[in-house]
């Protein structure tokens, strides 16, 4: 994490909504990520649990967040588990926080060592009816590994089996989606930078560059200003690769004649962006791949005009699935027989529009939410219609991040160009 959150106010909030969720003499544990092995002795990049960074801003490892509001004992209702640092891990792995750091960044007051946790907890466990413990409930993921969640409520169960046992989740999944003003800003920013990559990438692109060098002057623009890096795995996709959804191989050469997809987006400060566009390779759509392009920008800004307070899920998916079906008509891609005699459970649109139009957005690029509630005040989401056309090798994506106020949508990525005439004149200036 190359920028941390130093607003403590963004944590206390977050908690104290969190606490006034809890059930009386009800406790929560929230645990850091595990640390996953990558090959013999090396790991990957830590990747904070989102659920606790939500929660303290820390972004470090073996750490443990209890949660306790009508514990008995003052010192334990809110209490910070550390990972102690010792003269070896400060030699082989660096700096960890101190407990006057970690205290500054959290706003939490009461801070022990790691190792102090299960003494702490036996002492005040039998003063607690329900134990909150966090499992990942994103609707998008299946586990398949026990991750540390997973292991630590087998743990705890074997060692306090009568206690009723409550899904953390349930709270996250209220809370999350609903952004505060700190959570906008740092948005925004990882919105910024996006835009600053994808200029770079502007004037970058011509033909006989390779896909991994346009993905290079990507990450290379993140990292110069700060940002942890690339949100997700970039694609850089020219040609046919654009109608593959998740191409990440980014090995091909760029080829006169083509256009390039781009799905990518920067993480600053755990936050992040998610934009898409698609490009002539040679700085000049023909006429077909400038129609097609038109087609999903006019389905982009249809749709995120009915990104507001109380649009319901469903019905904005249909309601888009009818602007792509009339703009498909139009290319020639559908005619009225194919819109006749479709399934409703599939419409023909979807032979050339698979994917959904919008996911929420946050610490997560598919942040935490439920798919059956109506959207709401404070809620990012993303708005990106598409159109893959794998006989004619061209696949048209767009995306941007949209925040949804009192007033309406407000689009965080305004500034990053995206109508075709001006994509062309940069590419040409």
């Amino acid at each position: 994490m190359k920028v941390k959150i130093t607003n403590d106010q963004l944590f206390k909030h977050n908690r104290k909504n969190f606490s006034s969720k809890i059930k009386n003499n009800g406790l929560a544990i929230i645990n850091t990520n595990d640390e996953y092995p990558r090959s013999g002795d090396q790991i990957y990049n830590f990747k904070q649990n989102p659920d606790f960074f939500y929660l303290t801003g820390l972004d470090q490892e073996q750490c443990l967040l209890l949660i306790f509001p009508d514990c008995p004992n003052p010192l334990y209702k809110e209490v910070l588990f550390l990972r102690q640092t010792n003269e070896h891990i400060a030699v082989w792995e660096g700096h960890k926080f101190t407990k006057e750091e970690a205290r500054a960044i959290s706003g939490i007051e009461n801070i022990f060592w790691i190792d102090e946790f299960w003494n702490i907890f036996s002492s005040i466990i039998h003063y607690a009816t329900f134990i909150y413990i966090n499992t990942n409930e994103n609707d998008r993921y299946a586990p398949i590994v026990p991750y540390k969640d997973l292991r630590f409520i087998d743990e705890i169960k074997s060692k306090y089996p009568l206690h009723k046992y409550e899904r953390a989740a349930l709270i996250f999944r209220e809370l999350r989606p609903i952004k505060s003003e700190i959570e906008i800003f740092y948005t925004q920013k990882a919105c910024d930078i996006t835009n600053d990559a994808f200029k770079r990438v502007l004037k970058f692109v011509k033909p006989g560059v390779n896909e991994y060098e346009i993905e290079a002057e990507i990450i290379h623009e993140f990292l110069k200003q700060q940002a942890t890096g690339h949100a997700y795995s970039p694609i850089i996709a020219s040609g046919k690769n654009a109608c593959i959804l998740h191409y990440n191989d980014n090995q091909e050469k760029c080829n006169d004649g083509d256009v390039i997809l781009f799905d990518f987006g920067a993480e600053y400060a755990n936050y992040n962006a998610d934009l898409s566009r698609s490009i002539p390779v040679n700085g000049k759509f023909t006429k077909r791949q400038k129609d097609v392009y038109n087609s999903v920008l006019y389905v982009m800004k249809e749709s995120t005009k009915m990104l507001v307070s109380g649009t319901i899920w469903n019905n904005y998916h249909e309601e888009v699935g009818k602007i792509m079906t009339a703009e498909l008509l139009k290319l020639g891609l559908l005619d009225k027989h194919d819109v006749e005699k479709q399934d409703s459970k599939l419409p023909a649109y979807k032979k050339f529009f698979m994917h959904g139009t919008s996911h929420h957005l946050g610490l997560d690029v598919h942040d935490f939410a439920s798919r059956y509630e109506s959207f709401a005040v404070g809620n990012i989401l993303t708005c990106e219609p598409g159109i893959y056309i794998r006989s004619e090798g061209l696949g048209i994506r767009l995306e941007n991040d949209i925040l949804i106020t009192d007033n309406g949508p407000i689009d965080l990525m305004a500034k990053i160009p995206i109508e075709a005439d001006e994509i062309e004149e940069i590419m040409n200036s």
